[in-house]
């Protein structure tokens, strides 16, 4: 507009003011139309130096003096047409100046007006602080019980007093919003778009700025990340994680709606605005998470802060993609994308490396045949795994699981390859292959044992474990009720070859002698064997134990009806006999006795099976450190 008044041909004021000019009525009419809007621009001149004018140098005309407000716009308006008849269908030069320099002169005034109204309503600007206010006391008022009347009453007159400071709020909001709104309209209308976006973008940008660096994300460099030492990545990391939902749903969202409003008069110019407000602070909010992913200290443990951070950008990708949807802000989706992408590999990295370190586990299994600490290290951060399965899935989908080790079909009692349909079955496959892997190695060192009864008691132990944890955690879901059903089947294998094993000279003398009669020297020999092949039992058991009170007790229970049950016939057949025969002696337990001894059995006199503090795995690859047990370890 400004330059369409200055280069338009425009006659000398000699010409213009010729005696044998005659000024038309259409001419008149338009002098009188900016003569009328002057006079209430001039009011408002932020640069006259009369003592009458001074007070309206300082004054708020928007906040102040609504009416005049409005009449200023409208003589803004009167004035940008009077100025287009003059450039179309008058050669007054002289009127056109008149013009141009009230235009100015109700530039600088609207450029003061909006810079007052930016910085002096931050807090009105904060749609999102008013609906957050609602929903918290919505929610306070839901949770107390209709019985507590008088609660009740004192929390519906905090809610109704609320209400009213909300609604209050409310109204400010939108007058404000309003009012940029009219400034912005009258400013691009009149050709000094750019003023007004100058001192917009200045404002917003810093309040962008300056929430984000209240909320804790800081521009870093990779080379910056690198050089921290963990426990201060971790703290940023969780600064970043606290900061992300606010930062994307409530800072450039409702920054958007505000700059969607103010500048709808024109689609470029609030693209341009928005971008220039938000492009630097969402560049350095989601560049964050690719600097995590390429630390170079990345251990097992720190995968968990990988997937948080993973999730948190998929969670928001739509909100993502709906508040960057300008062409110009493509960079800052495809920063986000890049962040996902890295974080997925640093993931994959990670579960590559668990897994291994697994199949290169060197730890002895435990004495007493309980749950080694590798199964508790392994099955905890499996639980958190299956925790993060909607993030899980999308790392995994096309990342295919290739089985090398040859394996006996036996342990193939979970989900196959084949399944591969979908995020959700990828996720319970791989799960269900990490945990055979685990059994396999657990298999391995039951090998180690002298005593066969022992390394079953051992085997069951431990997958016992595997599944009560599946059973207490998302994995339930995961692996499904048939992968349940198959492995709670193989601990009840367990348990019944370490029964056979562990009591086979017991069980065997009495099928061997159940129905044959003895005479009192082959009863006396019985009673003799029998005594010394249960002390060794219990003596050889004595320190076994079985941590889950739920299978020690079924154990017991079976173990009893199997070894009480057959003595029991044996000891009312032949003891009477042996006594009136002299060899009472021999005789040395009741049924009774030995429930007693079987039920201080597998309590075990160590504590390995509860040392899994102090675990690791070892891994001999540099880049992958280890600790005591998973960073969210339960």
């Amino acid at each position: 507009m400004r330059t369409g008044f200055f280069s338009s041909p425009i006659h000398s004021s000699t010409t213009s003011n010729s005696p044998s000019r005659h000024t038309t009525f259409s001419e008149t009419l338009m002098e009188e139309t900016i003569n009328d809007a002057g006079a209430v621009i001039k009011r408002w001149d932020i640069d006259v130096s009369s003592s009458s004018s001074s007070y309206n140098r300082v004054a708020n005309l928007f906040r102040d003096y609504r009416d005049e407000a409005h009449q200023f716009l409208d003589a803004v308006n009167r004035l940008q047409h009077g100025m287009h008849f003059v450039i179309k269908e008058s050669s007054r030069s002289e009127l056109l100046i008149q013009a141009q320099n009230l235009m100015q002169i109700a530039m600088k005034r609207l450029q003061k007006e909006m810079y007052t109204i930016l910085s002096g309503n931050r807090y009105f600007l904060d749609s999102e602080t008013v609906s957050n206010s609602r929903s918290s006391r919505a929610s306070t008022r839901s949770s107390v019980s209709d019985e507590d009347d008088e609660i009740n009453e004192i929390i519906d007159a905090e809610v109704s007093v609320s209400s009213t400071r909300v609604s209050e709020i409310d109204k400010v909001s939108e007058r404000v919003m309003a009012d940029l709104k009219a400034i912005a309209d009258c400013m691009i209308g009149a050709g000094y778009g750019a003023e007004c976006v100058k001192i917009y973008k200045l404002n917003r940008k810093s309040v962008v700025d300056e929430t984000l660096y209240y909320l804790g994300v800081e521009k870093l460099t990779l080379s910056q990340v690198q050089k921290m030492d963990w426990s201060l990545l971790e703290q940023k990391t969780k600064n970043w994680l606290s900061a992300v939902k606010i930062a994307v749903s409530t800072l450039f969202q409702g920054e958007k709606i505000l700059c969607d409003h103010v500048f709808s008069a024109s689609d470029s110019i609030r693209e341009t605005c928005f971008s220039e407000i938000a492009k630097e602070s969402a560049l350095t909010l989601f560049a964050f998470p690719e600097m995590v992913a390429k630390y170079k200290k990345l251990s097992l443990e720190k995968m968990f802060s990988v997937l948080d951070l993973y999730n948190s950008i998929s969670e928001l990708w739509d909100e993502i993609e709906l508040i960057f949807s300008f062409n110009s802000l493509t960079v800052v989706k495809s920063q986000a994308v890049t962040s996902l992408v890295k974080l997925g590999e640093a993931a994959r990295f990670m579960l590559s490396e668990f897994e291994s370190a697994i199949q290169k586990d060197s730890s002895k299994a435990v004495a007493c045949g309980g749950v080694h600490p590798l199964t508790r290290y392994v099955m905890n951060y499996l639980v958190f795994l299956g925790d993060y399965s909607g993030a899980f899935s999308e790392i995994i989908v096309d990342w295919p699981l290739s089985i090398q080790s040859p394996l006996p079909e036996s342990y193939f009692l979970s989900p196959t390859p084949d399944d591969y349909d979908s995020p959700s079955s990828a996720v319970s496959v791989r799960l269900a292959w990490l945990v055979l892997v685990l059994l396999c190695k657990l298999d391995g060192k039951a090998q180690h044992y002298k005593d066969v009864s022992l390394s079953y008691l051992f085997l069951a132990n431990n997958l016992n474990y595997v599944v009560s944890k599946v059973k207490k955690s998302n994995l339930k879901l995961l692996l499904g009720s048939d992968w349940l059903l198959n492995h709670d089947a193989k601990v009840k294998q367990y348990i019944s070859n370490y029964e056979r094993m562990g009591w086979s000279k017991v069980l065997t003398s009495f099928l061997e002698n159940s129905t044959a009669e003895m005479s009192p020297p082959e009863a006396r020999d019985w009673f003799v064997t029998f005594n010394s092949d249960f002390e060794e039992a219990y003596r050889t058991q004595s320190s076994w134990v079985i941590p889950d009170p739920k299978l020690r007790d079924g154990v017991k229970i079976s173990l009893a009806k199997k070894v009480i049950s057959g003595y029991r016939t044996f000891y009312e057949k032949y003891r009477e006999i042996l006594r009136s025969g002299g060899v009472k002696s021999v005789v040395r337990f009741a049924p009774d006795d030995l429930q007693n001894y079987l039920s201080d059995l597998f309590h075990g006199t160590g504590s390995s099976e509860h040392g899994t503090t102090s675990y690791s795995l070892s891994h001999s690859s540099p880049s992958v450190s280890t600790s005591s047990s998973p960073s969210h370890g339960r």
